[in-house]
């Protein structure tokens, strides 16, 4: 029988709390929610082909109400080329009064993000990219009726949507994610669905960025996602020095799926990109969704050189909003972040610091042991160090914690040069774990610590490992 959708509770109260504007910016209609502290520079958005500005609002709900940055969700509006896409967001920006952007983009919103980067790089202070792509020419290979795609019927370019996205049996958070996700494509217009496909197919690539790498966080699952591996490879050959932020599990939408981890890697690009929340304007910000007083970062910089087109008068129209007491409790914990943050370890790997988050300070909250998340900075070596405390008090009961656990170990392991020198202080399965994420540098690195394993120990060790169900990773 086919599952019936039913909007979650958090959505419900986020829907209740922060109004969906509406801005006409000349023939275009830009949907977005805007919360957060006007003070602090934005993080936008920007959702794949089946995505909406609501499938963010586990975002907004942590990083905005409760971390206090601003954070601003939008739709794709409906534009055919990507010229067109760069020169409305644009417009939009202008329109909402802000300059300085740091983008968070998945599937196609990923790739829009890196154009607006390579044409405006004025603008984009930062990016995180998820599930993502350089270039549109195998998408365009496998759509030979492209050409016809703003003919073609809603009903068929929703089913040709949803195709895209991975049919069951799902674990129960990702399958929510997909029932969110389906039902958001079902509020999308025939013209909408149309306009996002043709960008994606439309020949385009992204060129290099004059964004430094350091200033690019990489997040992709390790399970599964509509975008091929091959494109996801190619993404990461681009930008060798980006950070990287791997989650075991999550499918398409791990924003979704997995709130509390990408939330938590997002606040800690935010942070290693030098930009700080307001926590203490969270609770001032009115019904409209700002907080705070006018934007001073985007007030006081120069505007872009580049020629700006005119738009229209912009008004905004939300929709009403009634208050609630507080917010409820969603199945995933929003507090998560703040607990990990509090109990955090800093070791130093491979000349980057290391976040480790110890099991010991977590071993009494619900989610059991807590483990490592990155950022990154010059300071000295200690990655030994950085691998005990992931593995003190090992192994976590909660399968995100043991997602996370791995994290900070692969750091480490893609950090370490003398594997002889290390082996006494890492436990043997995280090397078979790096095995079976199929990533070739990952792949690359365990093979090597596999093998001076075997001289070391031989093929006892390995089968204990192999047969170990209770510490399993």
């Amino acid at each position: 029988m086919k599952r019936v959708f039913s909007a979650p509770g958090d959505y419900i109260y986020f829907k209740s709390q922060v109004p969906l504007h509406r801005i006409p910016i000349g023939t275009k209609q830009w949907r977005y929610y805007d919360f957060g502290p006007k003070v602090v520079t934005p993080l936008i958005c920007l959702p794949g082909t089946a995505g909406t500005a609501d499938v963010y609002y586990k975002q907004i709900m942590c990083l905005s109400m409760k971390v206090g940055y601003r954070v601003i969700s939008v739709d794709i509006p409906c534009v055919w080329n990507h010229q067109e896409w760069i020169q409305s967001f644009e417009k939009f920006l202008d329109a909402i009064d802000v300059h300085h952007i740091h983008l968070y983009g998945t599937s196609l919103g990923g790739f829009l993000a890196q154009l607006f980067a390579q044409h405006r790089p004025r603008r984009v202070k930062s990016l995180i990219l998820s599930n993502t792509f350089l270039e549109t020419r195998s998408f365009a290979a496998a759509m030979p009726w492209a050409p016809i795609v703003s003919w073609t019927p809603s009903f068929l370019l929703k089913r040709y949507v949803l195709t895209g996205i991975r049919d069951g049996p799902h674990e129960p958070f990702i399958a929510d994610s997909v029932d969110f996700v389906v039902s958001q494509v079902e509020t999308l217009s025939r013209d909408e669905l149309a306009s996002r496909l043709t960008l994606t197919v439309d020949s385009a690539s992204v060129k290099p960025l004059l964004l430094s790498d350091s200033f690019i966080t990489i997040m992709d699952t390790n399970d599964y996602s509509a975008i091929p591996q091959q494109l996801k490879d190619q993404l990461s050959e681009r930008y060798p020095g980006a950070r990287r932020a791997y989650l075991k599990t999550g499918g398409d939408f791990p924003f979704l799926s997995r709130p509390d981890e990408v939330n938590l890697h997002l606040q800690l690009h935010l942070r290693r990109v030098g930009l700080e929340a307001q926590p203490e304007l969270v609770q001032s910000i009115p019904k409209d969704g700002t907080g705070g007083g006018p934007s001073k970062e985007n007030d006081k910089e120069d505007r872009d050189d580049e020629q700006k087109d005119d738009g229209g008068n912009p008004e905004s129209n939300s929709e009403e909003s009634q208050p609630s007491p507080s917010a409820p409790e969603s199945s995933e914990s929003h507090g998560l972040d703040e607990q990990l943050l509090s109990n955090a370890e800093i070791h130093y790997i491979d000349q980057k610091d290391s976040i480790i988050f110890k099991p010991s300070a977590m071993s009494m909250n619900q989610h059991g042991a807590a483990a490592g998340i990155l950022l990154q900075s010059t300071w000295e070596y200690k990655f030994i160090e950085a691998i005990k405390t992931a593995l003190e008090g090992y192994p976590p009961q909660d399968e995100r914690c043991k997602s996370a656990n791995w994290i900070g170990v692969h750091k480490a392991l893609m950090a370490i040069k003398d594997v002889e020198g290390m082996l006494r202080s890492l436990d043997p399965q995280y090397a078979y774990r790096g095995l079976s994420s199929g990533n070739r540098t990952t792949c690359d690195q365990c093979l090597k610590i596999h093998e001076k394993l075997t001289e070391k120990a031989g093929f006892g060790c390995i089968l204990r490992s192999l047969v170990d169900t209770v510490n399993t990773v």
